[in-house]
C-alpha cells in the first residue's frame, strides 16, 4: 500500500514535542532540518550533539554533567557516554512534586488508587528511610516479586534513590524461574505482595515467597505489601526464614519527608533484566542509570509525544521491560496508569478502563489487538475514546489486518505505532513518530540517534529486502555488562559475534521505501525450506486471518535433508480441524505469499506455549518436535503446553 492509513494534520504536527525539538535544533546549530528523516540522519551523524540536546530539552537533573559526551565512539562495546556525569535515576522521576496525578492503579477486581506527585515523593521518602536501616549501598541488589501496583513503583524508586539496583519478576513466575533469576544476582532485600488477582482468581504468593527465600541466603529482609488482604499472615515466612519477614507498614518511617538522593555515575547499574530463559538459564542483562534515563526520555518525549497532560498506559507485568519503560514516563510529569490482572477477564476490560481514565496513549501487544478483533470488540461503536491519540503495540509483529482493525473499529484519527526493541536495550530500535504518516504493516521509523540498518549475510546494507536488523554505532541504552560475565564474552557473543563492531539484534526485517521498518520475526526462528529464508510473521499474518483460527505457531522440522514448514493452530472452541479447513489455511497462505510459505503439515493443538510476558516460544516447540530437551520450562507461563507437541504421529510422515 502506497497510501498512508493515517496522516497527522499540520496543526497536530506543529503541536508536537518533536516539531518544537526540530526548531530548537535548527536555532542552536544553524541548521535547516525540515522533516523527520533529515533529523534522523543528523542525529546519527552528530549523535553527541543530539543527546546533549535531549539532556537539556528534557531537563535532566544532575549534580555534575562534565564536558565529555562520548568517549571512544568507535568502540562497540566500549564507548562511554558522559563519563564525568553524576546523577540519580529516581531523582529524575521524582522532580515533579506537585498535586498533579502521578500514578493511577486499576485492578481487574475493580480496585482503584490514585496518588499525586507530592504523595509519591512522600511515600518513597518513607520507604527510603526503612531501606537505610539495612545500610543499603550503591550496587546492592533489591528484588521485587510483585504485581503491577503502586507499591512496586515506590519500591523501585526508593531502591534507585540510594544507588542500589532494582530487579523484578511478576508473581506468576514459578519458584525455579525466580531462583534462576534472583539466585544469580543475590538480592539483599525482597519486596513482595501477599498475593495477586488474575482472571477472577485470588492467588496467594507467600508460599512461593517462602520457597524462594529459603534458597536465597543473601536476603536479609522480606517486605510484604498487603494487596489481597488488609494484613497478610506472615507465619509461613517466619517458619521458612525466621526474623526476615516484615509488613511494609512496619518497615517504613512515616516521619521521613526528604530524600537524600545518592549521586551515581552515568554507567552505574540501575536495572538487572533477564533474557527469556527458554533455552537455558536466563542471561542477566545490566542496564545503566544514565543510558536508560536518556533513551526513555527521548522515546517518550519525541517518539511518543508525552506531555504532562497525558495519561500513559501500557499493559505489562513487572517481569517485562515495558514496565520499566512505562514508569519512566514520570520523568516528563504525565500520569502513569498501572493495571494488574488479566487483559481478557472481560473482552473489553482494558478499553473500559481507557475510556474511564481518559487514556491518551494506550500501549498493548499485537496479540491483544488480534484477540479483541476475534472477540468482536468494536470500541468505535461501544466506547467514547475522544482523548485517545496514540496506540502502541509490541511483543510481536503487528499484522496488516490489525492495522485495518484499529482504524476501522477503534478510532480513525490516531497514531498507531508498532514498536520493536527489547529487554536487551530496555527500549526500541524502531518505533512511532508523531509527525510521520502510518503505513499499513510498517513501523514508522528507526529510533533517533540509533544507526539501525538491515544487513545481508556478508554485512552489506540492504534496502527493501529482508535481512538482519543491526545497529552500526554506539547508543546510550546498550547494556553496561552481563552479570557474572567478567571477561565480557557472553555479552560479546550475544550481540557482536555475527558482525565485527556491529550490534546484531537477532530480528529479521527490512527497511521500506518510506523509511519505515517491517519485522518478519526472530532470526533464530526464521524458516529455511529449500534454502529460502522465510520470516514466521509472514505466515502468522495469513493464518490468523482465517476466522476459525484463534492463534498459531509455526516451526521448521528437519525432514529428508531439508526443512519443512509445520503449522500448529488453536481453533475456536468446539471446532475440530478438518481437511476442508486445512485446505482453506493452505490456500490463504499460498494466495498471499509463495508456495514455499505453505505449511507441509497443519496440526491442531489446544494451547500454544508462551513466556510469562506472553511471547510464543518457537524455539522451544522446535526442540520438542525434534526430541530435544527444553531445559528451562520455568520461563514459560504454561509449560504443560509443550507436552502437546511430544511424539506427534503427524510428524512421522
Amino acid at each position: 500500500m502506497t497510501q498512508p492509513m493515517w496522516q497527522p494534520s499540520q496543526s497536530r504536527i506543529e503541536q508536537t514535542n518533536l516539531w518544537r525539538f526540530i526548531q530548537s535544533i535548527n536555532a542552536t546549530h544553524q541548521l535547516d532540518i525540515t522533516d523527520f528523516h533529515q533529523l534522523h540522519q543528523w542525529s546519527i551523524d552528530f549523535s553527541d550533539l543530539f543527546w546533549e540536546q535531549i539532556w537539556h530539552q528534557c531537563n535532566l537533573v544532575t549534580s555534575h554533567k562534565g564536558n565529555i559526551i562520548l568517549h571512544d565512539s568507535s568502540k562497540m562495546p566500549g564507548a562511554l557516554w558522559y563519563p564525568e556525569a553524576k546523577l540519580n535515576f529516581a531523582e529524575n522521576l521524582l522532580k515533579f512534586r506537585n498535586s498533579s496525578t502521578a500514578l493511577i492503579y486499576c485492578g481487574e477486581d475493580g480496585e482503584r488508587q490514585e496518588i499525586s506527585y507530592a504523595t509519591l515523593y512522600q511515600r518513597v521518602a518513607a520507604l527510603v528511610s526503612g531501606l537505610e536501616k539495612y545500610n543499603l549501598q550503591p550496587g546492592d541488589r533489591v528484588a521485587g516479586f510483585m504485581p503491577n501496583v503502586i507499591d512496586t513503583v515506590v519500591a523501585m524508586l526508593a531502591t534507585t534513590s540510594l544507588g542500589a539496583v532494582w530487579s523484578s519478576c511478576s508473581p506468576d513466575f514459578g519458584i525455579n524461574g525466580v531462583l534462576d533469576r534472583f539466585g544469580q544476582i543475590e538480592p539483599r532485600i525482597l519486596f513482595t505482595t501477599d498475593g495477586y488477582f488474575y482472571n477472577g482468581k485470588t492467588l496467594n504468593s507467600l508460599e512461593r515467597v517462602a520457597g524462594i527465600a529459603a534458597h536465597l541466603p543473601s536476603i536479609e529482609a522480606i517486605v510484604v505489601c498487603d494487596h489481597i488482604t488488609k494484613t497478610a499472615d506472615l507465619n509461613l515466612l517466619h517458619e521458612a526464614v525466621p526474623g526476615k519477614a516484615v509488613h511494609l507498614k512496619d518497615f517504613i518511617d512515616l516521619t521521613a519527608t526528604e530524600i537524600a538522593f545518592v549521586d551515581c555515575h552515568f554507567d552505574d547499574p540501575l536495572y538487572i533484566m533477564y533474557s527469556s530463559g527458554t533455552t537455558g538459564v536466563p542471561k542477566c542483562i545490566v542496564h545503566g542509570i544514565g543510558g536508560t534515563l536518556l533513551q526513555h526520555n527521548k522515546e517518550h518525549f519525541l517518539h511518543t509525544d508525552v506531555t504532562p497532560n497525558d495519561v500513559l498506559f501500557y499493559y505489562t507485568t513487572c517481569g517485562w521491560m515495558m514496565w520499566n519503560w512505562l514508569v519512566s514516563g514520570l520523568a516528563l510529569g504525565c500520569t502513569v496508569l498501572l493495571y494488574d490482572g488479566s487483559p481478557f477477564k472481560t473482552p473489553s476490560i482494558l478499553i473500559d478502563m481507557a475510556e474511564r481514565e481518559k487514556v491518551t496513549i494506550f500501549g498493548t501487544s499485537a496479540k491483544y489487538i488480534a484477540a479483541i478483533e476475534k472477540a468482536g470488540v468494536k470500541p468505535s461503536q461501544s466506547h467514547n475514546l475522544q482523548y485517545l491519540k496514540t496506540i502502541l503495540s509490541t511483543g510481536s509483529p503487528l499484522s496488516h489486518e490489525s492495522f485495518d482493525f484499529v482504524y476501522r473499529d477503534v478510532k480513525q484519527d490516531l497514531l498507531l505505532a508498532s514498536i520493536s526493541g527489547g529487554t536487551d536495550i530496555v527500549s526500541c530500535f524502531a518505533l512511532g513518530c508523531p509527525i510521520l504518516p502510518v503505513y499499513r504493516g510498517e513501523l514508522q521509523c528507526r529510533g533517533l540517534a540509533m544507526a539501525v540498518d538491515i544487513f545481508d549475510d556478508d554485512g552489506q546494507p540492504l534496502r527493501q529486502a529482508k535481512g538482519e536488523l543491526v545497529c552500526t554505532a554506539p547508543f546510550p541504552a546498550m547494556p553496561i555488562y552481563f552479570w557474572q560475565d567478567k571477561d565480557g564474552k557472553k555479552y560479546h557473543d550475544a550481540y557482536f559475534g555475527q558482525y565485527k563492531n556491529v550490534w546484531a539484534h537477532g530480528d529479521y526485517g527490512e527497511i521500506t521505501e518510506h523509511g519505515g521498518v517491517i519485522i518478519h520475526g526472530r532470526s533464530d526462528a526464521v524458516l529455511n525450506p529449500g534454502g529460502v529464508r522465510i520470516g514466521t510473521a509472514e505466515i502468522y499474518r495469513q493464518v490468523e486471518v482465517v476466522e476459525e483460527v484463534l492463534e498459531s505457531i509455526v516451526v521448521g522440522q528437519t525432514w529428508q535433508q531439508d526443512v519443512r514448514v509445520i503449522l500448529f493452530v488453536v481453533l475456536r472452541p468446539e471446532l475440530v480441524l478438518s481437511e476442508d479447513l486445512i485446505r482453506t489455511i493452505k490456500q490463504q497462505v499460498r494466495s498471499n505469499t509463495t508456495p514455499r510459505h505453505v505449511p507441509a503439515k497443519v496440526i491442531q493443538v489446544s494451547a500454544i506455549p508462551r513466556t510469562i510476558s506472553g511471547k510464543i516460544v518457537e524455539l522451544a516447540v522446535r526442540k520438542v518436535i525434534h526430541g530435544e530437551a527444553v531445559t528451562n520450562k520455568d520461563a514459560l507461563a504454561n509449560p504443560e503446553a509443550l507436552d502437546l507437541f511430544v511424539n506427534l504421529p503427524e510428524l512421522l510422515s
